[in-house]
């Protein structure tokens, strides 16, 4: 137990401060080299570094191979292969757009380090009812999962410090609910995602100085989804990100297909005259979460982004009751 705290101590201090010292030169570098692209939310022309997957990346690589150092779990070993995949695909799709398959059959790809190392129990867990055996159904669940947390964080990426301020608290959440479920060596094993996640929100949050890109979205939601699967925690994982879930389901049931963000013409927001955000009128773009909570009337930047981290608490502490439930279960 000394070790594993140790262990744990050192990773999330290198998890933190590597995000925090390495995000400021990077930033300096994009912005030299013109990788930089347009805020759209605000009145000036403000260029901003992008991507900073770059500096996410390094963090939880570093962090997690200290954790492997101390620990030597195969499931430390996925979430570093897997994740490593999800930041390499999405630098990819930030250097050149790809077409809407492109990330759901690659992030599919990515995810089969965690069954070829056998990091994963086949029962699925459910609250009060417990267990189900379904060995073979959860290979293909593994396959769909990683896809589907990727792509969840990536659809919310859209306002400043909304992907990696929402971070913070999906992680943050499924962290405390491995400890009540007394999973400790992947509660400790998750915590870099969380300081990782706060580092990052230092640069990201209002007004951004760096986004995440893309490399830096599917970063964040392939680590959380290999946590969730190695931790046996699919469930509750599922319930902390609904509010990112919602918002996916949303716009894949108004555009029908699987299609990237930027290639869809239709915008699901406007600007009012003082650069408020306001639904829009316009019947081909997009339901999206932030629509929805504009319908009530226009909001600034920074009310939208508190008011989908007002539900991302509200997801995790259903989360952690749900925990507490699957603890009476067990």
């Amino acid at each position: 137990m000394i070790e594993l705290l140790i262990s744990g101590i050192i990773s999330c201090i290198s998890a933190f401060f590597i995000v925090f010292f390495v995000t400021p030169p990077l930033i300096n570098f994009l912005e030299k080299n013109n990788f930089t692209v347009k805020d759209v939310n605000k009145k000036e022309n403000v260029m901003v570094a992008r991507p900073g997957g770059i500096s996410i990346i390094l963090g939880i690589l570093i962090s997690e191979f200290i954790l492997y150092a101390f620990l030597q779990l195969n499931e430390i070993l996925a979430i570093i292969i897997t994740t490593f995949g999800a930041f390499l695909i999405g630098y990819v799709d930030d250097r050149k757009i790809m077409g809407g398959w492109f990330k759901p059959v690659t992030l599919a790809i990515a995810s089969l380090p965690i069954i070829f190392l056998g990091a994963y129990d086949s029962n699925l867990t459910f609250p009060l009812f417990g267990d189900v055996q379904i060995p073979l159904l959860y290979i293909g669940l593994i396959i769909v999962m990683i896809p589907i947390t990727g792509n969840t964080i990536n659809s919310i990426d859209v306002l400043n410090g909304v992907a990696s301020g929402f971070m913070i608290i999906a992680s943050l959440t499924l962290s405390i609910c491995l400890f009540i479920l007394q999973n400790y060596e992947i509660a400790i094993v998750s915590l870099p995602l969380v300081f990782v996640s706060l580092a990052f929100y230092k640069f990201h949050k209002i007004p951004s100085k760096i986004f995440p890109g893309d490399s830096g979205a599917l970063t964040f939601g392939a680590m959380y989804g290999v946590i969730a699967i190695v931790g046996g925690v699919e469930i509750i994982a599922a319930i902390a990100l609904l509010p990112a879930v919602i918002n996916s389901f949303l716009f894949l049931s108004s555009v029908k297909q699987v299609v990237e963000h930027r290639q869809i013409k239709g915008k699901p927001v406007e600007h009012t005259s003082d650069f408020k955000l306001k639904s829009t009128n316009d019947k081909t773009a997009p339901i999206t979460l932030v629509r929805l909570i504009l319908a009530g009337g226009p909001l600034s930047e920074k009310q939208i982004v508190f008011a989908i981290f007002k539900l991302t608490i509200f997801s995790g502490i259903l989360a952690i009751i749900t925990a507490f439930m699957m603890g009476v279960s067990i």
